[in-house]
């Protein structure tokens, strides 16, 4: 054998030997020398006993208190072992076996802790796997804790099949180093990215609109409108979008947990024709606070939530909603909604919040407009600053409250929506930390029974326990968006479009101090 081929086989040899050891750390054995335990192991993320879709990522996690970890995972005949320091780490195809084994069915996972050199063996848990898929994307807001502007906010979407994830838009392609921007609202239209919009505020102040894959900016405001449209929410068959258009303000709190208050003076619904660009004003009683709409599936009913409040004193409503605020509650509502004449019918009471001491906002449905699902906190719009703040189901064929206590914690919870199939639950949680907002995901059977929630797992599972930036307002989606980054950054920066009142609905003006700039956080 001549230099050149012994050269050959000694990286021959190099590389398999690299082979082999790979796959022995991938796969490490199981230690024959532990002490048993008699409880499960505390795990992050808490990924024991939950019921997860089909088709999710990996549920990736460590043991902090742990020098190492082994785990084995099993599912019917397969079963693999995992373990890189503290943290268990599954390849993406080999989780795609364990999930299909496991369909409808269960994986058991032991898990090996090492401490001071010391094996300890923990009570095995279970992974439930649903035959129920999930959407395949969410979208959600990156933002570091602030209250005014920001120079690093983004709209990201992220694949819950695996751990591909990418910016939407982001601030820093407007924002300046003397003025920065907000970007919110983002609502897609029966979970499709053909039509979908999100605002932009204080620079640029616009609303991006894409219908049928064109984009456009428009600045969605009539003289006669309290402000700007803000929270928005698509027809799921028409070129329609709902939105309130509110007077809102901010309180700080010196001693009081929740840092902030959020609040409205002044509420209308509003709808917006996406293809003829003209505004409708659809609810409006002065002594209504009509906030959050939100369609059935179906599109025949328009829910929303209301406040009613009688400012004691004329155009002095934002002196009193600061004085009064915890008097600001709100009530569920629908109204029958014709397709043909876009009208609303007469609005029906489903839900007294008010009644209990509470306030209910932020209302989704399912398909069969059986189940409303939403947040109630002790007063006002923002629960995610409640720390008292939970997630409640309301059956409208019963008329009574889902048992959600396995979905709720100690900390406020906000912001839920279900998935297309109705069977999951996306909502922002602060029970990590109390401070950031973390997305959960939940099971809701088709018996109506809520599942234990878990995190959106991560590629590295030491991933929230490091970011700085909170997860907030998440939307299920079934697709990306295919409009680029780029391209919404050159439209932003052009003049936006102006908005046509509904003719006949012409009004004079709003009083100049109506609007208010939506740059607050949630």
């Amino acid at each position: 054998m001549n230099n050149f081929q012994l050269s050959i086989f000694n990286f021959q040899f190099f590389l398999i030997l690299l082979l082999l050891l790979s796959g022995c750390n991938r796969h490490p054995s199981l230690p024959q020398d532990y002490t048993q335990e008699s409880e499960k192991p505390d795990i992050y993320p808490d990924y024991t006993d939950v019921t997860v879709p089909v088709n999710i990522a990996p549920l990736n996690f460590l043991v902090e208190q742990a020098d190492k970890v082994v785990a084995r995972i099993q599912a019917g005949d397969i079963a693999y072992n995992y373990g890189k320091g503290n943290k268990v780490i599954i390849p993406q195809k080999e989780w795609k076996k364990l999930l299909a084994s496991a369909k409808d069915g269960r994986m058991t996972v032991d898990v090996y802790c090492k401490k001071n050199d010391q094996w300890s063996r923990y009570e095995p848990f279970s992974i439930e796997v649903a035959a129920d898929s999930i959407d395949p994307y969410i979208s959600y807001r990156a933002l570091s804790p602030t209250y005014v502007g920001f120079e690093h906010l983004a709209i990201r979407q992220r694949c819950l099949e695996n751990f591909s994830e990418n910016d939407i838009f982001n601030t820093r392609q407007i924002s300046t180093e003397k003025e920065g921007s907000c970007i919110n609202c983002h609502s897609y239209q029966n979970y499709r990215t053909d039509n979908m919009m999100f605002h932009i505020r204080i620079s640029h102040d616009a609303t991006m609109i894409v219908h049928d894959g064109k984009l456009k900016n428009i600045r969605l405001k009539t003289p006669e409108m309290i402000s700007v449209a803000v929270y928005p929410n698509w027809h799921p068959t028409l070129p329609l979008i709902a939105f309130s258009t509110d007077r809102t303000m901010q309180s700080f709190h010196t001693r009081d947990i929740t840092k902030v208050e959020v609040m409205e003076s002044a509420s209308d619904i509003v709808f917006y024709d996406v293809e003829k660009n003209t505004m409708q004003t659809v609810l409006a009683d002065s002594i209504e606070l009509e906030l959050f709409p939100s369609w059935s599936p179906d599109g025949k009913w328009l829910y929303f939530c209301s406040a009613r409040y009688e400012f004691e004193a004329l155009n002095n409503g934002m002196n009193e909603t600061l004085n009064h605020y915890r008097q600001l509650q709100y009530n569920l509502y629908r109204a029958p909604f014709d397709m043909e004449t876009r009208t609303l019918g007469e609005p029906e009471l489903i839900y007294d919040a008010v009644s209990k001491g509470r306030s209910a906002v932020e209302q989704r449905v399912t398909s069969d407009n059986r189940y409303v699902l939403f947040a109630e906190g002790p007063n006002g719009l923002f629960h995610i600053w409640h720390p008292s703040a939970e997630i409640e189901i309301l059956d409208q064929q019963t008329g009574k409250l889902v048992d959600t206590k396995v979905i709720n914690s100690n900390r406020a919870e906000s912001y839920p929506s279900f998935s297309s199939n109705d069977r999951w639950i996306l909502f922002e949680s602060r029970r990590d930390d109390g401070n950031y907002t973390r997305d959960y995901l939940a099971y809701f059977d088709k018996n109506g029974r809520v599942h234990k929630p878990f995190l959106i797992p991560q590629k590295d599972p030491e991933f929230f326990l490091l970011s700085v930036f909170s997860w907030s307002r998440p939307e299920f989606m079934k697709e990306p968006v295919k409009v680029t980054p780029k391209m919404f950054q050159e439209q932003a920066l052009k003049e936006p479009g102006k908005v046509q009142p509904l003719p006949g609905q012409e009004t004079a003006p709003a009083s100049e101090d109506a609007e208010m700039d939506r740059w607050v956080i949630n």
